[in-house]
């Protein structure tokens, strides 16, 4: 078999994914700990917080609670790591997972209880730190912690992907699905306990002698680990680095957060060093640079954007850097050095890992893995009145590295001419990035394609769709790609298009559309080559022809347009494009243009047959193979679309006439597009004629007139 480095990447992306499912609960019931930490401690909330009184007994009692997570971390990895890996039926999966590890369990339980000493490890003593035993569901066991769980886990989920949907005898029919998965584990878990009462106590050692290494390694590893954090991050492989520190074993037992939390008391009341009561936490300050450094990083690409777009840039990097910094969500800011400019991520993680080194020197220790709030909830609130002068030095060490980050940051991207948010061509899009378009651009870039608005589109939809296995059928009409998908389950949440430029996305069932807008041709050209897997010339080529048309006419007077433009010059109205019954857009009977993805508009049920043009108007774009959508631009810069029926992009043109052409300038009332409503309704299609400005969010001045009849060209309908 040979050795494919995408497939193993890949596997390892997705594991470190399914790890991280559990995960998501820590944040809560790690700030739940902290805040009844703080109200039961007497030093800040005096003799209300003494023992015996109903404020201590209720904090008493959500701390017990606030513990679950920490105290069952084992059995929540053997539940939720299966969810990640399952393929169908993840429930299942999780169930199968949880009994399968406590049979494995009960297997070692049972064979220690007759052969402990032959293992080397002594059975009769209570389990505890130190023993290598623990609890876990009342079954005194190895303790192997979550990286026990873990390989349960996956060897659950391989079974379950494996032996789901076997084919037995139906006199056997009780045992199939989730008994027969179990069955099979059943008999799996016999050896995989009698070889793991060999291996483990060795691999305890090694643990322990890698814990003492990182301990003794100081400043260095502190450096080491989170420069390593930071890096792999791209890969997704940087749960790899901190789960066994911050969850694990790695350094103490039980994780970093739970041993802080465990003893936040103790340090609450000590005055000697933090770094000194816990040298460990030096491993948790990697979210210093979320909290210091990346509102610098922010800072620069502001002031390094055009100074006519940072009022728009700001709009973009506010939010971002505040979910930065109170929250440690750092995805937008982090992708999108990886997206526009590499060498700024390295530079990133570099300085990060210098600021880690540099607080853990001056004697910071602590859990600061997260953002500002757990800054305040897990740190500062209830350590300040001991460790006060430590933490103002954070604060100022944080902020001269939120400078350095500015300088550093800003003299890169001036000189090297690096595209961050605002210094794009005038026609180039202005954003932050994800993950996903992160990982679209790397994947396009083996597959030879160049890059491109429209392009890096048609890779993160097909990735969120499934992938090409997942694609049974593409078409498209004027503003969707419909897609028909083999798994349903496989669809990624409609957040996931929107934050690549989807306006949004409708699932039913099999049938998956997602609302592109007017340049869904050209997403679609992509798109099917992707799913080829070509190198397409039409995909390099599309890109800058749609970059460089606006070039070729006079570009000056239309910068000059656009700038002498004020809100009266672009106030007008819009008639009736069709006669008929006037209705709001959100009454359609069509979820992607009734909840308004498409934009705000109005539809028209309509008792004549012609289309016509709602102002002075050119045509920007016409659906060609089938006829039933065009498009239109405004003097004033709205975007229309004009679409008759729902549906009919299935008729294929077959009763649609179009009477005008592409480029066309054309008068308020130039007829459009002719169409025979028998051919409709006989098709068995709606007829209903809608019209929606794509870019209403760009005139929230634009009023819309009650329902009412209406006379295509005469009727005003819209006004800006």
């Amino acid at each position: 078999m040979s050795f494919n480095k995408d497939r193993v990447m890949q596997e390892l992306q997705r594991f470190g994914g399914a790890m991280y499912t559990p995960v998501i609960l820590f944040a809560f019931f790690g700030l739940t700990v902290a805040l009844s930490i703080i109200f039961s401690n007497t030093g800040l909330f005096g003799s209300l917080a003494e023992k015996g009184t109903l404020w201590y007994d209720f904090w008493y009692v959500v701390q017990q609670g606030a513990w679950t997570v920490f105290n069952q971390m084992p059995i929540l990895f053997a539940i939720a790591v299966p969810i990640g890996f399952a393929k169908k039926e993840q429930a299942r999966c999780a169930m199968e997972g949880f009994v399968i590890y406590m049979v494995f369990n009960y297997f070692i339980a049972g064979i220690l209880t007759l052969h402990g000493s032959y293992f080397g490890v002594d059975y009769s003593q209570d389990a505890g730190a130190g023993t290598g035993l623990a609890m876990i569901a009342n079954i005194k066991t190895l303790d192997m912690g979550m990286l026990g769980a873990i390989f349960i886990a996956c060897i659950s989920a391989y079974l379950h992907n494996r032996f789901y949907d076997t084919e037995i005898p139906d006199w056997l029919g009780i045992f199939k699905g989730p008994a027969f998965v179990v069955a099979v584990g059943f008999l799996v878990m016999l050896p995989m306990a009698l070889l793991f009462c060999y291996i483990w106590p060795p691999i305890q050692h090694g643990i322990e002698q890698f814990q003492f290494f990182l301990k003794t390694s100081g400043i260095f590893g502190v450096w080491a680990y989170t420069f390593s954090e930071r890096i792999l991050l791209p890969a997704g492989l940087h749960h790899f680095i901190y789960l066994p520190f911050i969850y694990g074993p790695a350094v103490c037992d039980g994780g970093i957060q739970a041993y802080w939390l465990q003893h936040l008391n103790d340090f609450a009341t000590s005055a000697h060093s933090l770094r000194d009561l816990f040298p460990q936490g030096g491993f948790a300050l990697h979210g210093s640079a979320k909290v210091f450094g990346l509102p610098g990083a922010a800072l620069a690409m502001y002031y390094c954007a055009k100074p006519e777009k940072r009022k728009k840039v700001a709009t973009l990097l506010i939010p971002a850097t505040i979910t930065a910094v109170l929250c440690g969500i750092t995805e937008p800011i982090e992708f999108t050095f990886l997206f526009v400019a590499p060498i700024l991520y390295v530079v990133h993680a570099v300085l990060a890992a210098t600021l880690s080194a540099t607080l853990y020197f001056i004697g910071l220790s602590g859990n600061f893995g997260g953002g500002l709030i757990d800054c305040f909830v897990q740190n500062w609130i209830p350590l300040f009145r001991y460790h006060a002068w430590t933490y103002i030095l954070q604060i100022a060490i944080g902020l001269g590295f939120t400078a350095i980050y500015f300088v550093v940051f800003r003299f890169l991207i001036l000189h090297f001419d690096l595209p961050t948010p605002g210094r794009t061509d005038d026609g180039g899009e202005d954003k932050l990035f994800t993950k996903a378009e992160y990982k679209a651009k790397k994947e396009m870039e083996k597959k030879g394609i160049a890059g491109g608005a429209d392009a890096l589109k048609a890779q993160v939809f097909l990735d969120c769709l499934g992938g090409p296995d997942n694609i049974r059928e593409v078409t498209n009409c004027a503003t969707r790609l419909r897609v028909t998908v083999n798994d349903p389950d496989k669809v990624a949440a409609t957040s996931k298009f929107t934050n690549a430029g989807a306006f949004g996305l409708v699932k039913n069932g099999h049938a998956i559309q997602v609302i592109v807008g007017l340049s869904v041709p050209n997403v679609r050209g992509h798109f099917d080559a992707l799913m080829k897997g070509e190198m397409p010339a039409v995909a390099e080529s599309t890109v800058p022809e749609t970059k460089e048309a606006p070039a070729e006419k006079t570009a000056a007077p239309a910068a000059e347009a656009v700038v002498s433009v004020d809100e009266d010059d672009r106030s007008m109205k819009l008639k009736a494009f069709v006669s008929g019954d006037l209705v709001d857009i959100s009454e359609v009977p069509d979820d992607a243009f009734s909840q308004k993805m498409m934009g705000d508009g109005v539809a028209i049920k309509p008792s004549s047959d012609t289309v016509v043009a709602p102002a002075d108007a050119t045509v920007s774009m016409i659906m060609e193979s089938s006829l039933h959508a065009i498009g239109l631009e405004l003097s004033n810069g709205a975007e229309v679309l004009i679409h008759i029926g729902l549906d009919t992009v299935n008729m294929n043109g077959e009763g649609f006439t179009l009477l005008t052409q592409q480029d066309a300038q054309v008068k308020a009332g130039d007829p459009l597009i002719r169409f025979d409503r028998d051919a409709i309704a006989k098709a068995g299609y709606d007829d209903i004629v809608i019209m929606a400005v794509t870019n209403s969010t760009e005139y929230p001045q634009m009023k819309k007139e009650a329902d009412q009849p209406v006379v295509a060209g005469e009727t005003p309908i819209v006004i800006f």
